[in-house]
Protein backbone atom coordinates (compact mmCIF):
# COMPACT_ATOMS: atom_id res chain seq x y z
CA UNK A 1 0.00 0.00 0.00
CA UNK A 2 1.66 3.65 -1.20
CA UNK A 3 1.38 6.53 1.17
CA UNK A 4 -0.68 10.01 -0.25
CA UNK A 5 1.32 12.96 0.65
CA UNK A 6 -1.07 16.05 1.22
CA UNK A 7 0.96 19.18 0.91
CA UNK A 8 -0.82 22.68 1.43
CA UNK A 9 0.40 26.16 1.73
CA UNK A 10 -0.03 27.77 5.07
CA UNK A 11 -1.27 30.97 3.23
CA UNK A 12 -5.00 29.71 1.90
CA UNK A 13 -5.61 27.71 5.29
CA UNK A 14 -4.79 30.68 7.25
CA UNK A 15 -7.10 33.09 4.81
CA UNK A 16 -10.10 30.43 5.52
CA UNK A 17 -9.75 30.42 8.87
CA UNK A 18 -9.43 34.23 9.26
CA UNK A 19 -12.61 35.03 6.95
CA UNK A 20 -14.19 32.06 9.19
CA UNK A 21 -13.53 34.01 12.51
CA UNK A 22 -14.19 37.85 10.83
CA UNK A 23 -18.26 36.38 9.75
CA UNK A 24 -18.41 35.16 13.26
CA UNK A 25 -17.29 37.95 14.88
CA UNK A 26 -16.75 40.79 13.13
CA UNK A 27 -14.76 42.70 15.91
CA UNK A 28 -11.76 40.34 15.31
CA UNK A 29 -11.18 41.99 11.63
CA UNK A 30 -9.48 45.46 13.35
CA UNK A 31 -7.08 42.39 15.22
CA UNK A 32 -6.30 40.34 11.87
CA UNK A 33 -6.02 43.25 9.54
CA UNK A 34 -3.39 44.63 12.14
CA UNK A 35 -1.51 41.46 12.94
CA UNK A 36 -1.39 40.90 9.35
CA UNK A 37 0.30 44.71 8.57
CA UNK A 38 2.66 43.62 11.77
CA UNK A 39 3.57 40.94 10.16
CA UNK A 40 4.11 41.78 6.64
CA UNK A 41 6.07 45.04 7.81
CA UNK A 42 8.61 42.76 9.75
CA UNK A 43 9.17 40.46 7.49
CA UNK A 44 9.16 42.57 4.12
CA UNK A 45 9.82 45.92 5.46
CA UNK A 46 12.96 45.08 7.95
CA UNK A 47 13.94 41.51 6.95
CA UNK A 48 14.15 42.55 3.40
CA UNK A 49 12.92 39.48 2.30
CA UNK A 50 11.08 38.98 -0.91
CA UNK A 51 12.90 41.57 -2.27
CA UNK A 52 11.46 43.95 -0.68
CA UNK A 53 14.36 46.26 -0.29
CA UNK A 54 13.98 50.07 -1.01
CA UNK A 55 16.55 51.70 -2.95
Amino acid sequence: MKDITIVTSAGPLISLIAGILILIVPRLLNYIVAIYLIVIGIVIGLLGLFGGHLR
